[in-house]
């Protein structure tokens, strides 16, 4: 029988204090601008709703992009920009409050989903135009996660962000 390999962020991951989710952006088309939105509904195996990965994301583990406000700090440390907008780095949440690498391979709640953390999301070629030169330096290290969605529901700025360790009970059908 194969044990199953723990992840040895778990111990950490349960002290973590819950975090807030700031931004929420989508993108109808490839290659297309965000729009910013207040509330979307969060689709097990496939995206946000609005979103155009939504109908090509199934099973995918990049359902859905995060990425923290604390990062975004780092990587206007790193760049010439004095202020980023998150519709610019191309992530779909933002969130604050909580350590971001931490929650790599971990079920975390926002709103009524539950999302599971899984590879880092490394920053693309468009950085270079979007962050201007040393977009791309700026962000290795710092470019968020990439998520699965595990159950459906609504997420709305000003939700939590909770880890939900494995194990525990979670329901994750949705009617």
């Amino acid at each position: 029988m194969i044990k199953k390999r723990n992840n040895p962020l778990d111990r950490f991951a349960r002290d973590l204090s819950p975090g807030v989710l700031e931004w929420i952006g989508v993108r109808p088309e490839r290659r297309g601008n965000l729009l910013e939105m207040q509330r979307v509904v969060a689709i097990a195996g496939a995206g946000l709703e609005g979103d155009h990965r939504t109908e090509k994301a199934n099973g995918s583990a990049r359902q859905v992009t995060i990425i923290s406000r604390e990062f975004i700090a780092q990587i206007m440390h790193y760049s010439t920009k004095q202020d980023i907008h998150p519709g610019l780095l191309r992530r779909n949440l933002v969130i604050s409050g909580i350590n971001l690498n931490a929650l790599r391979h971990q079920r975390f709640e926002i709103g009524d989903a539950l999302f599971e953390a899984g590879a880092l999301c490394h920053p693309c070629s468009r950085m270079e135009t979007a962050l201007g030169k040393g977009g791309v330096a700026a962000m290795i290290g710092h470019g968020g996660l990439c998520c699965k969605i595990l159950r459906s529901g609504s997420i709305a700025l000003g939700n939590t962000v909770e880890v939900r360790p494995e194990g525990e009970n979670l329901d994750l059908f949705t009617s």
